[in-house]
């Protein structure tokens, strides 16, 4: 990635306005255990107390990194309850990164997200409906595949 990827210019505007990156060799003890990294490059997207919210392992092309990057976000956002933070993120995901395999997990946490933030179960059966349309036989559609029911 350090060929193509990461000297990308939006990946590096995105990174330096965004993250606070750490590069660290996976042979690095202890942190390559503490985290269990076994392959290069392995990308660990991490909330500010240390807990892990995404993960990515091998190489990504710029779109791809950004995308899953903004995932990364959008589950921190998700995981700490900040769901109006994650809907924002995951929306940028399907709206600028639609082409990238990271927008099928952000339809589904996008559903997840306003079904928590409304209590209305009608947004999983959308995000599984556009999962269903778009990505037939997707993993993302084969778990949003109960939400069919709904309603």
């Amino acid at each position: 990635m350090d060929a193509v990827t990461y000297p990308d210019p939006a990946v590096t505007a995105f990174i330096s306005e965004t993250l606070i990156p750490l590069r660290v060799p996976s042979d690095a003890k202890p942190l390559s255990e503490d985290f269990n990294v076994k392959w290069t490059p392995t990308l660990i997207t991490l909330g500010i107390d240390g807990k892990e919210h995404h993960r990515t392992v091998g190489f990504l092309k710029p779109k791809e990194l950004i995308a899953h990057l903004l995932l990364g976000e959008g589950k921190y956002f998700f995981d700490n309850d900040k769901f109006p933070e994650a809907l924002k993120t995951l929306e940028k995901i399907q709206a600028d990164y639609k082409n990238t395999d990271a927008v099928r997990e952000a339809v589904y946490l996008r559903g997840v997200s306003q079904y928590k933030s409304t209590g209305d179960p009608l947004h999983l059966k959308a995000a599984y409906e556009i999962l269903s349309k778009d990505f037939p036989d997707g993993e993302w559609t084969k778990r949003a595949y109960p939400y069919r029911l709904i309603g």
